[in-house]
């Protein structure tokens, strides 16, 4: 239930498929407050299901740990196998969580999001030393006023760069994923 809560908290919008019988899945949805299940689902449908949202402009995630699912999570735009899960729906899906601990999701959401937003800032960092420091290195201000950037300087601003992109990036380890 706090696994869907957190979801829910994100903007995204949980539904429930299941083989299970009506009344099991209608007393799970209702003690979890997912409003959107289905139950008595055939694997297959369970693709379907998934393609009948795509189709409708959405970006679906799926989540499983069984054969069962495998079809569906191959289907889906972000797939992710719990750890105890089935080896072929680890294999088909494009993200597995070592754990089957549900508020693992809503973590490994945000550290993804994270990470996106570290790749933009270090491709920015680096593209704006390259469009400032590869001019100066080739000399373009020596007509205007003699300057020329030693190769040393030039080398160690390169090292300099490829520092901050790492240091950026291992600020990933300390990110905290529970807000």
């Amino acid at each position: 239930a706090k696994a869907i809560q957190l979801l829910r908290h994100m903007g995204v919008e949980v539904y429930m498929l299941t083989g299970d019988n009506q009344e099991t899945a209608a007393a799970v949805a209702h003690e979890m407050e997912i409003s959107h299940f289905k139950a008595e689902v055939l694997p297959s449908e369970k693709a379907d299901f998934v393609k009948d949202l795509q189709a409708q402009g959405m970006i679906v995630a799926m989540v499983g740990d069984g054969i069962n699912d495998s079809h569906a999570l191959a289907q889906a735009d972000v797939s992710i196998a719990m750890g105890k899960g089935s080896d072929i729906a680890m294999d088909v899906a494009k993200m597995t969580l070592i754990t089957s601990d549900l508020l693992a999701i809503p973590k490994a959401l945000k550290l993804s999001k994270r990470t996106v937003q570290t790749v933009r800032q270090n491709l920015f960092w680096a593209f704006i030393y390259n469009i400032i420091g590869i001019p100066l290195a080739a000399g373009v201000l020596y007509s205007y006023n003699g300057f020329l950037l030693d190769p040393m300087i030039a080398g160690a601003a390169m090292a300099l760069s490829s520092v901050s992109v790492v240091t950026n990036s291992l600020r990933l380890k300390r990110a905290n994923l529970e807000n």
